[in-house]
C-alpha cells in the first residue's frame, strides 16, 4: 500500500490506548482527515512536535478503502507557532482557531482557502504587530463563517459592517485603516462567534475565554 504525503495542519489530538493518539488534521489536497498515530505518546515518537496544535507539517499516512481512520507513520515540520507558546492571549487565539476549524470543516473535503486562512492568520500572530490578537480573532472568525457558507446579513453596528467589508477586501496583514482595540469590533466578533456556535450545534469552549481577554 502506497504512502500518502500531504502538507497538513494539526487541529486536535485525542489519547488512544496506552501510547497512541487519534489525530484530526487538515490536509491541503484532501481536506480534514482523522488517523491513528502509533506510539505518538512515547518519548521517542516518530512524530516529534509535529502533532502540536496548528503545527504545519508534511504528514505521511496510509489510507485503506472503507476505513474512516488513516494510519499515520510520521511527519516533517514545515512551520510551527512555537514562538507564541509563552504568550497566553496568542495561544488562546490558536486554540480558538483550531476548535472552530475542527467544528466547521467537513471530513475529506479539500478547501485550500480555509487552509491558507489558518496559515495567514497564524503568520500574522507571529509578527506580534500592534493589535494582532483582536485583528486575528475577528478576521479568522469572519472568514470562517464566510467560507463555510452561512454568513447572513450583518445585524451589527455600522462600524462593524464597515470593518467586515474591509476584512473581505484586504488580507489580514494589510488591514491598518482603523484602530484594533477590543472594543472596536466586539459586537462583530460576538455575532460571528454566535453564528459559528449555532451551526456547530454546541458552544465553543474557547469563546468565553477569548471574550475575557484583557
Amino acid at each position: 500500500m502506497a504512502a500518502n504525503v500531504s502538507e497538513s495542519i494539526t487541529l486536535r489530538t485525542y489519547p488512544f490506548g496506552e501510547s497512541d493518539l487519534v489525530v484530526s488534521f487538515l490536509t491541503r489536497d484532501k481536506g480534514k482527515l482523522r488517523g491513528v498515530a502509533k506510539r505518538a505518546r512515547k518519548p521517542k515518537s516518530p512524530f516529534g512536535a509535529g502533532l502540536e496544535r496548528l503545527c504545519c507539517s508534511r504528514m505521511t499516512y496510509y489510507q485503506r478503502e472503507n476505513r474512516e481512520l488513516v494510519t499515520l507513520s510520521g511527519c516533517e515540520i514545515v512551520n510551527s507557532p512555537f514562538s507564541l507558546a509563552g504568550d497566553y492571549a496568542s495561544t488562546l487565539t490558536l486554540d480558538f482557531m483550531a476548535e472552530v476549524a475542527e467544528c466547521l470543516l467537513p471530513p475529506a473535503s479539500a478547501d485550500d482557502r480555509f487552509y491558507r486562512l489558518i496559515l495567514s492568520v497564524t503568520s500574522h500572530l507571529e509578527s506580534r504587530a500592534e493589535g494582532a490578537i483582536w485583528r486575528s480573532l475577528s478576521y479568522f472568525a469572519f472568514w470562517a463563517v464566510k467560507l463555510s457558507g452561512f454568513l447572513p446579513d450583518l445585524r451589527v453596528s455600522e462600524d462593524s459592517i464597515a470593518l467586515a467589508r474591509e476584512m473581505a477586501a484586504y488580507p489580514v496583514e494589510a488591514i491598518r485603516l482603523r484602530p484594533w482595540e477590543k472594543g472596536t469590533n466586539a459586537d462583530l466578533r460576538r455575532f460571528l462567534i454566535h453564528e459559528i456556535e449555532v451551526h456547530a450545534e454546541k458552544r465553543l469552549l474557547t469563546a468565553p475565554l477569548v471574550e475575557a481577554l484583557p
